[in-house]
C-alpha cells in the first residue's frame, strides 16, 4: 500500500516539473496586525497600622502584561507617608514617614531578564521613571514598600498618615 502511494506522489511532481519552467514568478502578500496592549492588575491599598514599629514593609505581586516596549512612571502625591492635617509635623513631632519602593520587573528582549530598581520617597514626589529597554512584560511586576527610620527624637505626631504612589504604563 505504501508503494503505490509513493508512485502516485511522483507522477504529479513530474507533470509539475514541466509546467514550472513557463512561470518566470510568483508573489505572495500576507499581512496581517496585532494591536498594541498594556494591561496592569489592581495594587491593593495596605494599611500599616501602627507607625512606630520599624522595619514594616508591604509587598505584592502585580498582574502586569505589555506586547511592546514601555516606560512606567511612578509618582508619589506626598513623597512620604504624611500627617493628613500636619505633614510638616508639629513642635518636636515628626508629621512624615519616609519610605523606599522597589520595582522588580521581569521582561523578555528576546531572552528573560530582570530589571530592579529602588527609589526613595522624596525622588517619587517629582516623579521617576523605568524603561523596558525594548522589552516587553509578560511575567507581572513586584513592589515593595519600605518605612524608613524618622528623623525627629520626639517621634511621630498622632494621627492618620497615608500616600497615594500612581504609576503610569505608556507604550513607547
Amino acid at each position: 500500500m505504501r508503494s503505490a502511494a509513493a508512485a502516485a506522489l511522483v507522477i504529479p511532481c513530474a507533470a509539475q516539473a514541466q509546467e514550472i519552467s513557463n512561470v518566470k514568478s510568483l508573489d505572495i502578500a500576507v499581512q496581517g496586525a496585532i494591536a498594541q496592549r498594556c494591561e496592569m492588575g489592581d495594587i491593593p491599598s495596605t494599611d500599616f497600622g501602627d507607625l512606630t514599629r520599624p522595619g514594616k514593609f508591604a509587598a505584592v505581586r502585580v498582574a502586569f502584561d505589555c506586547n511592546v516596549p514601555f516606560t512606567m512612571v511612578i509618582k508619589a502625591q506626598n513623597g512620604a507617608l504624611a500627617h493628613t492635617d500636619l505633614p510638616n509635623g508639629q513642635g518636636p513631632y515628626a508629621g512624615a514617614v519616609p519610605y523606599s519602593l522597589d520595582v522588580e520587573l521581569p521582561v523578555r528582549r528576546p531572552t528573560a531578564e530582570l530589571i530592579s530598581r529602588a527609589f526613595d520617597s522624596r525622588s517619587l514626589a517629582g516623579g521617576q521613571s523605568i524603561s523596558s529597554a525594548g522589552g516587553i512584560a509578560i511575567d507581572g511586576l513586584l513592589l515593595r514598600l519600605s518605612l524608613g527610620h524618622v528623623a525627629s527624637e520626639a517621634g511621630l505626631l498622632a494621627g492618620q498618615y497615608g500616600e497615594v504612589i500612581e504609576v503610569t504604563i505608556a507604550p513607547n
